[in-house]
């Protein structure tokens, strides 16, 4: 008996890219629908807007950060969940209307939501009002991910010549990690850094300041803010390829909008190879997100200082340009199941390794687990993008991002039920030591659910 169509190994048969019906008809865009100015500005413009989006200087202390605020890590985990289920909320209908206003103007949007989002973080008061202020921060910030999700891309994938698209992006891909890993880096240092105070106070008497430092929790976030202004700049200089830019009214947006959502649903749920594509995707980075989002606790964890989270951060970033080499080797000699059982090792040893949760050697992990995001991110873009038309390549990419919210949310669902149920049966144990019984939950969750995708 062969295997069924709809397993992992029919999408091992798929390295070709799909037919879409323009492509059947044999449509393809003139070049004038794309001007010299939008082709030679939007690419940098997007690796730019990307950078500063993303690299946030909050993250190597994200979940200590929280907790030093006055949270619990229930709160914490059902903060995370709320961003996830905004973005679910607003992923495809900002991909479809961005498919029909222009890609632009989304991304504008979501960079003004960035500066939003930083400044209520920054400015939220300590005490009663904290919890639901950073619920509306979670919104925000969740909101400005739905936006900026699928439109820049499809904006700079749209921006690229016809001839040797699929290959110039995939360059364009590459540029992108390794800039990424720069800017993370940069993050992570300046970040993890600037949350440690005794580092700041050294640093003051270092140049000669005598006066009171004080609470150094929210520095990386008022960092945040600051690179979230030149986002927004990124966002306003980028220019809209003509093709994009119809004029409709309110209601013929709407409709236009509705029959891209149903036109990217039948594509992305009619395609095997997307549709596994997807579900795998859901897995891989639903369960290193959750460990990204909680490694500051795993460092505490395993008795690293604090000051040495960024640097882990820092060396997580780099771990991005050896990504980007072994993203475009793997592409050209293995078939995308192939690529993706390697990264699905990556993940496996390393989510065994947090089980371990050896003290001060435990850090290892950070190597496969680091490896396999930006790998995962690079062979997702780039199948996706080949695959799509342009017509609703911001709804199709937009129904990546709530595939993986969507499975980064039932993930951060499970964490916190078990967290709560390990605290209910044994109420005595410290927040580490339950947080050290909940990661064992994350290799079988994996395992099983690759198992369930492989066959």
């Amino acid at each position: 008996m062969g295997r069924p169509q709809n397993s992992f190994f029919h999408f091992a048969k798929g390295s070709y890219p799909i037919q879409t019906d323009d492509a059947r008809r044999g449509h393809r865009h003139s070049a004038s629908d794309l001007s010299p100015d939008s082709c030679s500005r939007n690419i940098p413009l997007f690796i730019a807007f990307r950078v500063l989006f993303h690299a946030r200087f909050y993250y190597p202390v994200l979940g200590v950060l929280f907790l030093d605020l006055g949270l619990k890590l229930e709160q914490y985990a059902i903060l995370n969940v709320i961003w996830a289920v905004t973005i679910l909320l607003f992923e495809i209908p900002s991909g479809a209307i961005a498919d029909v206003i222009g890609r632009r103007w989304m991304v504008i949007v979501a960079a003004a939501l960035m500066v939003g989002e930083m400044s209520v973080f920054a400015f939220a008061p300590v005490g009663v009002w904290l919890f639901p202020l950073l619920i509306m921060n979670r919104v925000l910030s969740g909101m400005a991910e739905a936006c900026a999700s699928g439109a820049d891309e499809a904006l700079a994938y749209d921006s690229l010549p016809d001839e040797g698209r699929a290959e110039r992006w995939r360059g364009v891909l590459a540029t992108l990690m390794k800039w990424s890993s720069g800017g993370f880096f940069i993050a992570m240092t300046a970040g993890a850094l600037a949350f440690d105070r005794q580092f700041i106070e050294a640093a003051a008497r270092w140049v000669g300041w005598g006066g009171a430092i004080g609470s150094t929790t929210r520095w990386p976030i008022y960092l945040t803010l600051a690179t979230s202004i030149p986002a927004l700049i990124c966002a306003l200089a980028m220019r809209e390829p003509p093709s994009k830019g119809k004029q409709e009214t309110a209601r013929q947006t709407l409709r236009s909008a509705m029959a891209n959502i149903l036109g990217a649903a039948r594509f992305v749920f009619r395609d095997p190879r997307v549709r596994l594509l997807l579900l795998a995707a859901m897995l891989f980075d639903s369960l290193v997100r959750l460990f990204l989002t909680f490694g500051s606790n795993y460092y505490r964890l395993i008795e690293i200082p604090e000051f040495v989270n960024g640097f882990l951060g820092s060396f997580y970033a780099l771990l991005g340009f050896l990504a980007a080499g072994m993203a475009r080797r793997m592409g050209s000699r293995f078939s995308p199941a192939q690529a993706f059982f390697l990264v699905a090792a990556f993940i496996f040893t390393g989510l065994l390794g947090l089980c371990l949760g050896t003290p001060r050697w435990g850090v290892w992990v950070v190597i496969p687990l680091g490896l396999s995001m930006p790998i995962l991110s690079f062979y997702v873009s780039s199948y996706l993008n080949e695959w799509t038309d342009s017509k609703i390549r911001a709804t199709v990419l937009s129904f990546r991002g709530m595939a993986l919210n969507m499975g980064y949310a039932a993930v951060g669902i499970g964490f916190a039920c078990l967290v709560s149920s390990i605290r209910a049966a044994s109420p005595s144990l410290s927040e580490g030591a339950i947080f050290g019984k909940a990661l064992y939950a994350l290799p079988t969750t994996f395992a099983l659910g690759w198992l369930g995708i492989a066959l």
